[in-house]
């Protein structure tokens, strides 16, 4: 059958997107493109080399049990990754089985270069006159990996980060490009790589610089005729992180100019990480030659941060700064502050002046009175966890009940109500709801939120039950 392979697939996503976080389901299988089905070999198609390396790395094992269940015994799943072709920027395939102990290789292409000696090229982050052989990278020593706080929201960003921080220049994706919202942590990111470079790296040569800074010393190089040394300063760079890359909008000859560094430093081996507010497709204002190399490598994006990720920047934020802050308080903040990272430490930092300016302690009054001044309009975003908390208050219970394995009835039925507007309130896949209330699988989820409705039309209290439940977490 011609459609054999894609409903192979089709059966293989509906097993997967049950057992792995929405997100993740959206940003790492979605994108696979079925190919063919031979002899129980499934032949997939992703589109790049660190598609291929990711998906071996976390999710092997859902995986090859999926396939066993879908295709049989004896089943074998095969990569068609796209790689990028440099001299003619078509793409071209090859394939990798799964479990191949080959690793992918990304050779960049060479050419010949010679730069004018180092201690005659004008360092524009110096002041002009004073010599200073070692180019400062420009980086915040607060910027690392350890402060940055994974979710699913820049898992791939992050992982993608770390993986060119531990080789750069030498994986699939040269070059990285980030890209988000204002506050979402695409700078602090950026700079955690260089950080680690020049950690594991020390002779290495990592420069941050943004966009506007760029632009700046570029004019004063072509005002001052140091167009030359301009350039060959940024062709010595081994890891050049250049920051709001989408400020090049409209402006032609700076435009031109990155193009030679860029398209030097890339075939030189040398690492590129860019950062922006639109991906590459969504740029406005930007040379069509430009755009096709930022899609080169690997395009990740960082999005708004959910509850769970917001509560670890609270808490890790606190303990840095030595505060004591009530879990209550800091779901609050997390709770109403949802924008993006630099809000919600903002919110922190504004609640703690108030409280030493007026001497008073931090509690839930205060913290309400002051996020009502800061965010309008806030809306919650729910997690499994505090809709578990809502309900067992609601019943008289600890929280900790819903975990136990009994079939008491006013415990099974708050259990399935927290199940039920964990499904309706949340993201979350029913393997996930079912993981984090009470151990269970994705079918006893269904079957919980089956049992609300037809308890919801056919019981008047419980009816009752639900209708308050449901008007405390919409408070």
């Amino acid at each position: 059958m011609s459609n054999e392979y894609r409903s192979a697939w089709e059966n293989c996503l509906n097993i997967i997107k049950d057992n792995v976080p929405s997100s993740s389901f959206k940003t790492w299988f979605e994108p696979i493109e079925p190919i063919k089905l031979e002899n129980k070999v499934l032949t997939i198609q992703v589109p790049s080399a660190f598609f291929y390396e990711y998906l071996e790395e976390q999710f092997i094992d859902i995986l090859r049990k999926t396939l066993r269940m879908v295709l049989g015994n004896g089943a074998k799943l095969e990569y068609n990754v796209v790689v990028s072709n440099k001299n003619s920027e078509q793409p071209f395939t090859v394939s990798y089985p799964t479990n191949n102990n080959n690793k992918i290789q990304n050779k960049p292409l060479t050419v010949p270069f010679k730069a004018d000696d180092k201690s005659t090229i004008r360092n524009p982050f110096i002041i002009p006159g004073i010599q200073k052989l070692q180019i400062d990278p420009q980086l915040k020593p607060d910027n690392t990996f350890e402060n940055f706080v994974e979710g699913d929201c820049n898992r791939l960003a992050r992982s993608a980060g770390f993986a060119v921080s531990q080789n750069p220049g030498g994986t699939a994706f040269n070059p990285l490009m980030i890209y988000g919202n204002s506050g979402l942590g695409k700078t602090h990111l950026a700079q955690a790589i260089g950080i680690e470079v020049k950690e594991k790296f020390p002779d290495k040569v990592v420069l941050y610089v943004n966009a506007n800074k760029f632009q700046t010393q570029f004019t004063e190089a072509t005002r001052n005729n140091n167009r030359n040394d301009f350039l060959h300063f940024y062709q010595m760079v081994d890891v050049l992180i250049l920051d709001d890359v989408h400020e090049f909008a409209g402006k032609e000859k700076t435009q031109e100019t990155f193009f030679h560094i860029f398209n030097h430093l890339h075939q030189m081996g040398k690492q590129l990480i860019l950062t922006s507010d639109k991906p590459p497709i969504e740029l406005k204002g930007m040379e069509q030659r430009l755009l096709s190399r930022f899609k080169w490598g690997l395009t990740a994006d960082l999005q708004t941060p959910d509850f769970e990720t917001r509560m670890e920047i609270l808490r890790r934020k606190v303990y840095k700064d030595g505060i004591t802050l009530s879990e209550e308080v800091m779901e609050y903040i997390a709770s109403h502050v949802s924008n993006n990272v630099r809000e919600l430490e903002g919110a922190l930092v504004s609640l703690l002046a108030q409280s030493m300016l007026n001497k008073r302690e931090i509690t839930l009054e205060l913290a309400a009175k002051l996020i009502n001044k800061l965010v309008k309009n806030s809306k919650r975003e729910l997690s499994i966890e505090y809709i578990s908390k809502v309900v067992c208050d609601y019943f008289n219970m600890q929280v900790d009940t819903l975990q136990l394995k009994t079939r008491k009835r006013e415990i099974v039925q708050a259990r399935q109500i927290a199940m039920y507007f964990s499904k309706s309130l949340t993201k979350y896949s029913l393997a996930s709801i079912g993981a984090q209330i009470g151990s269970k699988d994705h079918a006893t989820v269904l079957h919980a939120c089956k049992t609300v409705n037809n308890l919801k039309d056919t019981d008047k209290n419980f009816r009752q039950f639900v209708e308050d439940i449901e008007k405390k977490l919409k408070m």
